[in-house]
């Protein structure tokens, strides 16, 4: 019984790393919803853009492995509130990054529901949030 009572002492932190983390998510979702030109949630849901759902669920995988990483290396609840804005903003970063630098007609190729461009957006968000994570990890 005393090893159960110790494997549930953390609990109420991981009751709050996740509810920060969720909350963190929904954030993410909101401002990279403002940030892209073009609106994923019309896209996926009325147009069935399956560009649109690679690159914007490629984007949401990018931002929790970053969040992931601010989870496991923060000494406190601050800490990785912290790190995890700092994860938000590399996400967005990322996405300018792409739009303005490889590749400029992005918007325009996922509205066409061009899957090669969702897939590199994809690509680019996971690849940036592995890296933003394992920066971390310092």
């Amino acid at each position: 019984m005393e090893s159960i009572t110790q494997s549930l002492a953390g609990v109420g932190n991981f009751a709050l790393y996740f509810a920060i983390s969720i909350v963190l998510l929904f954030v993410f979702k909101i401002l990279y919803a403002l940030v892209t030109p073009h609106d994923e949630w019309k896209l996926v849901k009325e147009e069935k853009s399956i560009a649109a759902a690679v690159g914007f669920g490629g984007a949401m995988v990018g931002f929790s492995l970053a969040l992931a990483g601010a989870a496991s290396n923060a000494v406190s609840l601050v800490d990785f509130g912290i790190w995890g804005l700092v994860a938000l903003v590399a996400q967005l970063l990322a996405f300018a990054l792409l739009r303005f630098t490889f590749m400029p007609k992005i918007v325009e190729r996922i509205n066409n529901n061009e899957i090669s461009a969702g897939i590199m957006l994809a690509a680019m968000s996971v690849a940036v949030g592995l890296l933003n994570a394992a920066c971390m990890t310092y």
